[in-house]
């Protein structure tokens, strides 16, 4: 057997390391992923870009300035939030500034999740953005019939505007929060929240993260922290008075993976509070739940 023989049969009888071997199969995992992850992109982005024509069609009869796609970094492996479509319209009555999210699953086996979020997404920014044209107009028209001139109302600078914020990017849970407000009326605002199970491909509820007795749960911890929070700031809190969370209860999922429970003005202290955000604390709570059996 002459050497090039022999040096080519050592090398081919070379045991390759486990560890090794581990790395290749994940990097082959992860080119697979991409490779998904572009067709799915290019399907989203096709799609959405037919019907973000006909929304700014519809809500504008002035120029549309349209920004580039812009995308937030992977939420783990599984999903990708673009902003589709970034756009401001200005007119001698409002301005109107839209960024419209989509989110693209790489994980084939979600089923129809993907569809049923990006439709919810579009509808909500349509209707949102169409209503809130008609309030500026409404009250423009009111400002001028009741001896407001054109010049006075130019200084109002009103402004709708429709954005969104990624709360929660994680292997298992991918939550935002689509809002949309009208700079010259607070009580015009709102905000759909989008809690997703990416391991599952369904919606998440309080339930499912806090079992059957979530509202229990759930009031207990709020009702503690309005204790201490009422201890360190003085603040007035009307605990005593408060029936609790349901089903319908706004909530979003933080990147500790903790549901955070949303509280309307007024529910359990003054206005001037706003909107208060409660933490459950799952690890605490486990802690508790395992201190009672």
């Amino acid at each position: 057997m002459d050497r090039m023989t022999e040096a080519k049969r050592e090398y081919l009888n070379i045991p390759i390391p486990q560890a090794l071997s581990k790395r290749v199969m994940l990097e082959v995992e992860r080119a697979e992923k991409r490779r998904r992850f572009s067709l799915i992109k290019k399907r989203i982005v096709s799609a959405a870009a037919a019907v973000v024509i006909l929304f700014v069609a519809g809500l504008n009869t002035s120029e549309v300035f349209a920004g580039e796609m812009n995308d937030i970094p992977v939420i783990g492996t599984l999903a990708k939030i673009f902003t589709i479509r970034s756009y401001e319209t200005e007119t001698e009555e409002y301005r109107i500034s839209v960024d419209i999210p989509s989110v693209a699953m790489i994980e084939e086996d979600l089923g129809d999740l993907e569809k049923e979020v990006n439709e919810d997404i579009y509808a909500f920014c349509e209707q949102y953005a169409g209503e809130a044209e008609g309030r500026a107009l409404e009250y423009r028209q009111a400002f001028l019939d009741t001896g407001g001139t054109k010049e006075e109302w130019a200084e109002h600078e009103v402004t709708v505007k429709v954005w969104y914020e990624v709360k929660a990017q994680t292997d298992r849970y991918l939550s935002l929060i689509v809002k949309g407000a009208e700079s010259w009326v607070s009580a015009y605002s709102e905000e759909r929240y989008y809690n997703l199970d990416m391991e599952t491909g369904k919606w998440v509820t309080l339930r499912d993260i806090l079992g059957d007795d979530y509202a229990r749960i759930a009031r207990q911890s709020i009702l503690s922290q309005i204790e201490q929070r009422q201890a360190k700031d003085g603040m007035e809190y009307w605990a005593d008075k408060w029936t609790g969370i349901d089903e319908n209860t706004k909530f979003y999922m933080n990147q500790d993976q903790n549901p955070v429970i949303i509280l309307e003005k007024y529910a359990v202290a003054p206005g001037g509070a706003g909107q208060l955000e409660f933490e459950i604390d799952l690890a605490a709570f486990a802690k508790t739940a395992s201190a009672w059996r």
